[in-house]
């Protein structure tokens, strides 16, 4: 009788472990694998020998530049799959000790799994609403080797991101992708014209036309970013379309401290989501059925001792 209860008991742990599996599979993993509504992080970037129009010395400046980006999740608006994140960048000059020479607001909101942009909760550039379109910060979990839609905050639209191959990141795996972004006026402003050489006196109309390259190295399990480089190219033109100035110039690539971090948040992440997502299920489904069927045999022969 005693074999009949322990293999009783044993059948009903087994079937509950082999049930439980494919539920951590398919409805625990995808509800704990998605982007933070608490995120916060600091990213910083180095920019060698850039240009930028200094406003107090009247002239094009060149620089190192270091770019600090403080990122902060907004967790009253983390509501369903929605998490929105605020972004303040400041960007020194190290160089000519020029400290705060732009600082940059953005607010965003996007789908905690696919990543992609959503249009609510103030969303912004620098305090003026914008339309967010494509991937915003990440790209989703799984990553496939294809082009995906990413919105690009100094353009302030969306541009294919193109997947040019793979490769290794401190030892991390990563799918490397490019976006390239055409001529793209962002402002129209005012300025003195004597300081482009436009006359001696009064303002005259210039365009901030922006282009650059932007290239992602995202671990793609996590759809996490892990390196960025931003080639930019900012400059004044006139309304006739000359160019009168540089406005802001500079190849911006992360620090390798910010790197290391990145790779290793990736790294954890990947762990865990292997973990939830197939470690787990393979082995409760094994034990379920080690345990359903050592239940099954001991219960058979306790009934045939009896």
């Amino acid at each position: 009788m005693n074999r009949v209860v322990v293999g009783s008991v044993l059948i009903a742990v087994g079937a509950f472990l082999i049930v439980l599996a494919p539920l951590v599979r398919f409805q625990v993993a995808p509800a704990l694998i998605a982007a933070k509504g608490d995120q916060y992080g600091i990213t910083k970037l180095r920019a060698t020998g850039a240009q930028y129009f200094s406003i107090p010395d009247g002239k094009v400046l060149t620089a190192d530049l270091d770019i600090i980006v403080t990122t902060r999740g907004d967790v009253k608006e983390a509501v369903g799959d929605r998490v929105v994140w605020d972004e303040f960048t400041a960007v020194n000059d190290v160089t000519n000790g020029k400290p705060g020479i732009s600082f940059t607001e953005r607010r965003s909101a996007f789908d905690k799994r696919s990543g992609v942009g959503l249009n609510c909760c103030g969303v912004s550039i620098d305090k003026a609403p914008v339309q967010l379109q494509g991937q915003i910060y990440k790209f989703p979990f799984d990553v496939e080797k294809k082009t995906y839609l990413a919105f690009n905050s100094s353009a302030g639209k969306a541009f294919e991101a193109k997947f040019v191959g793979e490769e290794q990141v401190n030892g991390l795996n990563t799918y490397k992708f490019e976006q390239v972004v055409p001529e793209t006026q962002t402002q129209t402003l005012n300025a003195p014209a004597a300081l482009f050489g436009m006359g001696t006196s009064g303002d005259v109309q210039l365009n901030r036309v922006y282009s650059g390259t932007v290239t992602y190295w995202i671990e793609p399990t996590t759809g996490a970013p892990v390196r960025q480089e931003q080639q930019r190219n900012e400059v004044l033109k006139s309304q006739d379309g000359i160019e009168r100035a540089k406005a802001f110039v500079a190849t911006a690539k992360m620090t390798d401290e910010t790197i290391d971090e990145l790779v290793k948040s990736a790294g954890d992440g990947k762990s865990q989501i292997t973990l939830i997502r197939t470690t787990l299920p393979i082995v409760l489904g094994v034990v379920g059925v080690a345990l359903f069927v050592g239940g099954l045999l001991l219960a058979l022969r306790g009934r045939r001792a009896v």
